[in-house]
This record gives C-alpha cells, structure tokens and sequence, in this order.
C-alpha cells in the first residue's frame, strides 16, 4: 500500500433528533454568534431550521438567519453575504441544508474572517485561505458529504467557470447528521444525491494503483451498499434505514477514506462542472449523463481495474477482464437508468448541447491550460471525444 496521510477532524453527531444538539455543539466549540444559512425553502419545510434556530436559542447563542442559496452555488450570492454581514460580529457559521449550503457557508466562513479579500481568489488560488470562522453542518440530504470533506465548490456566474478549492479550513468542526432530515427531500435531489456519493467513490476508484486492498475493499463496499438502499429509498422516502445508510455513505464517500493510497482528481467531476456553470444542470445529472462516455473512452487503460470493479461491486461472473470491464460499465449505467437520471448529454441538457462541445472542453480545461485525468490524460482533444461519444 502506498502512504498516505488520513486527517478526518469533523465531529459527527448522527442519529434520529440529533439536530437538537446544534446549539450544544456550536457552544462547545467556542462559537457565541452564528451566521446560519440555508437554501430554497427544505429546511424550512422539515422542520430543521426551527429545530436548528431553537436549539441554537437554548445555549443563549445569537443568531441572524440568511436563505436563498441554490443548487449548484454561486459565488455571487456568497460574496454579497460576506459583504453584507462583514460586521455582524460572528464567530461561526452554520450550513443546514445539503452540500451547496454546506459549501457556500465553508466560503462564507471565509469571505468573514479575511473580508478584505474576494472569496474568488481563493478558488483560483490567487490567495492562499490562512484562517477561517469555524463552520457546523446541518445535513439535509445525502449527497455531496460536504459535511465532512476539505472542499467547497462555486460557480462564478460572471464568467461561467466552476471551481472548488481543497484546504484543512473547509472542514467542519461537527455536522449534525439526522436521517429524518432526509425523508422530505424532493425524489429529484434525492437521486441526485445518490448519484454524487457513487461518483464520489468512483473517481477515487479508477487510478492506477495496485496494493490498495482495504482501501479497495471499503470502496466497493460502500458502492454495493448506496446501489441497494438507493432503490429501497426511492420505494419508500421515510425507511429510516435506507435513508441512514445512504446518509453515512455520503459523509464516507468524501472524507478520503475511500481515496487513501491513490491520486485523487476526481475525473468525472472535472468533466461535469462545466455543464453545471453553462446549463446549471444539476450537479448528479452532469456526472451521470458523462460517466459511461468517460468509462469507456478510459476502460483500455484499465481493464483489469474496471473488471474487479464489475466482479466485486456487480457480482459479473467472467474471467475475461475485458468482458467483465464492459458489464460492469453497463450495469452502473443501467443503474443510473434505472433511478431515473440522464445517461446522455442529450438527456441532461437538450439537443443543443452538441453544438456547444468545444466551448465546454475550453470550459473544463481552463482555456487549455491544463489536463486532466490520472488513469488516462486527457487534453482538450480527448475531452472532445469524450463529450461526443456522450451525446
């Protein structure tokens, strides 16, 4: 196995009613005043709000509550909050809702703690983030696993570029993980959110590494626990079991555990975000309508890695690597079919998406200033291709 380095600093408090432990959490960790944000109305409508803004009453903790924040976040709207609230005297944020509230609350954290540099700067690394408010998530969807990872991602609208920046200060001190926050969340978002926790995995998953075997093991693992309680939960939204499950893989999918040993660059994501800034497709509809096109492109450079992939996550029964390789694909892609979610770029985003394919391979290579992938490099060219047999 190769080294690695495994720092996971979030506290996790999961369980059914643990959002009444947001105020105790918050004060434990120093916090007096907090910034609470969340989205378009979900948090209002389960309840976690109320539950966050009254626990947060409790503990004496002061608070001023801003909403609004979409799917697929802008940097706008994170800016203009910092701007706005840059003297409210906070000394935490919280996020309550699902990974673009998580997100934009990490950037607001922020954006408040150094107001005199633009939030943006830090996504293309023209500054380095040295300091930050500390943030608690209140999750309400099983998704992007935000709640305990080191990154946030926005979209400048400006300029239509999606970036996201990795640093030690996007993680959260805790994340209040209940299940029942999960039931009322819209089917649409939900297998979205299964969606991004596979890919989560997945991305991780495909490098060319050999010797990963409990890194391996656990990956896989939780890949054959999304894709089964996925469709129990689709069945029924309040199996508090299912809805568990995905909630916990979630959180796993993207705290580095699922990665340690291998490169991460997460591929797929790089090839989706530039649909999401264009089109503000939703975030698990640009992975899914690209992951077949990119699995296949690639399988050459891994057969054997896709073929355990096929054998050990969807029980192919084969001792052709190639053969399995190609079930394998087919059977995630038949997955993501099956739950209803976009396999083609035609289906996420319209007919027109084919006229648009070298202006999105711009988008996601920076105006060709970088490649991307690791088990296969892939220049603006490749992209293309990619794009093209995704159509």
């Amino acid at each position: 196995m190769n080294g690695f380095t495994f720092w996971s600093p979030t506290k996790v408090v999961f369980g059914a009613d643990t959002v009444r432990f947001t105020g105790r959490e918050v004060k434990e960790f120093g916090g007096t005043k907090a910034l609470v944000l969340y989205g378009g109305g979900s948090a209002v409508r389960n309840g976690a709000l109320d539950a966050v803004t009254g626990s947060l009453s409790a503990e004496g903790i002061a608070f001023t509550c801003v909403g609004g924040i979409q799917p697929n976040p802008l940097l706008e709207f994170a800016q203009q909050v910092v701007d706005s609230h840059r003297d409210g005297g906070y000394d935490f944020v919280i996020g309550v809702g699902g990974g673009s509230v998580i997100d934009t609350a990490k950037a607001v954290a922020h954006g408040l703690k150094t107001p005199g540099i633009p939030i943006w700067d830090y996504h293309v690394r023209a500054e380095t983030i040295e300091a930050s408010l500390p943030v608690g998530a209140v999750v309400t969807l099983a998704a992007t696993g935000s709640e305990t990872s080191d990154s946030s991602v926005l979209t400048n609208q400006a300029t239509g570029v999606k970036r996201g920046t990795n640093t030690y200060y996007n993680r959260p001190r805790f994340a209040i993980m209940d299940p029942v926050l999960t039931y009322t969340m819209p089917l649409r978002q939900t297998i979205c959110g299964i969606t991004d926790i596979m890919m989560h995995t997945l991305d991780r998953y495909f490098m060319p590494v050999e010797g990963n075997a409990v890194t391996d093991a656990l990956a896989e693992a939780l890949l054959r626990t999304v894709i089964k309680y996925g469709k129990i939960v689709l069945d029924d939204p309040s199996d508090y079991e299912a809805r568990s499950e995905l909630l916990w893989a979630g959180a796993l999918s993207h705290n580095g555990l699922t990665g340690l040993g291998r490169e991460g660059e997460l591929t797929v994501h790089q090839l989706g975000s530039p649909l999401s800034a264009k089109y503000d497709t939703f975030h698990g509809d640009s992975l899914s309508a690209v992951w077949a096109a990119w699995a296949r492109y690639v399988c050459g450079a891994g057969a054997g890695r896709f073929a355990q992939y096929a054998r050990n996550v969807w029980g192919i029964e084969t001792d052709d690597d190639e053969a399995a390789a190609a079930a394998g694909i087919a059977a995630t892609e038949g997955y993501f079919r099956d739950i209803g979610m976009p396999v083609t770029l035609t289906a996420a985003v319209g007919e027109h998406v084919g006229g648009d394919i070298g202006e999105l391979a711009e988008l996601c290579t920076y105006g060709r200033t970088r490649t991307i992938g690791v088990l296969k490099v892939l220049g603006v060219d490749e992209i293309k291709d990619i794009y093209e047999l995704a159509l």
